[in-house]
């Protein structure tokens, strides 16, 4: 089975780049996108042989998740079950019969750390709703979660120390969450690989490939051993974020 996630910084503009022919081509059985900043009304994309999921933020153009799937899940639940953090469309959770998939758009720590301390409070619910449903059965853990583990995941570790994705607390809490039984598919399959997911619109970071790798793919670990590949698309345009994907062996 293939998993795809993908922040397409806006699904409308992404569908008037080219999104319909990678989606296609990538013939992933699950499609996951963040930062749809839409209404479901808003756009038409309606592949066949796909059910698809919308979990939009109350603020429009804004924020907001979106699952694509050729299988069709036991269950669906928008947000994490706090109001405190489920007006902002950030999370929907499949549940199938040996695993949950649970696609998240993680909020921005923002300039200066400006909402660090409500990010920190999501961290907190998060762990302990994902630790919820891996309490049940495995749980794949997918998305934009806006933070760079460990200093080989950005370009510039040293000079963005107190940035908001690269601050101690933010990557204090993804190895909280690690210890609590997760591992990050693509950095247990490649300890020493360096390649981004994001890259700044700005000093053509991408060219340069002056990036972050942000997008993940975290699973429980007792699932870990049916991850044949974890990747990420670097040649995939459209947004400031390329595509990220694992594939996973039948159980």
């Amino acid at each position: 089975m293939k998993f795809i996630s993908w922040n397409v910084n806006g699904f409308r503009a992404v569908l008037d780049k080219g999104f319909a022919d990678f989606f296609y081509t990538a013939d992933a059985d699950f499609f996951c996108i963040q930062e749809t900043k839409m209404q479901p009304e808003q756009a038409s994309f309606s592949p066949e042989g796909y059910y698809q999921y919308w979990n939009s933020a109350e603020k429009r153009g804004y924020s907001g998740t979106a699952v694509f799937t050729r299988h069709e899940p036991m269950s669906v639940k928008y947000g994490i079950g706090i109001p405190e953090h489920d007006t902002e469309g950030r999370a929907i959770t499949l549940e199938y019969e040996d695993f949950y998939l649970l696609c998240v758009y993680t909020p921005n720590a923002q300039r200066e750390l400006a909402r660090l301390d409500y990010r920190m409070r999501w961290e907190d619910a998060l762990r302990d709703y994902i630790t919820s449903l891996d309490a049940k059965k495995p749980v794949i853990y997918c998305g934009d979660l806006n933070v760079a583990h460990n200093e080989i995941d950005l370009k510039n570790p040293k000079t963005n120390h107190f940035s908001a994705g690269f601050s101690d607390e933010e990557r204090g809490k993804f190895t909280e969450l690690l210890c609590c039984g997760f591992k990050d598919t693509f950095r247990t399959i490649y300890p020493d690989r360096v390649e981004y997911s994001w890259w700044s619109y700005m000093y053509h970071a991408r060219e340069k490939n002056v990036g972050w790798r942000i997008d993940y793919f975290v699973v429980s670990e007792r699932l870990m051993e049916r991850v044949r590949d974890s990747f990420i698309l670097t040649d995939v345009m459209g947004s400031d974020h390329c595509p990220v994907g694992i594939e996973l062996k039948k159980g």
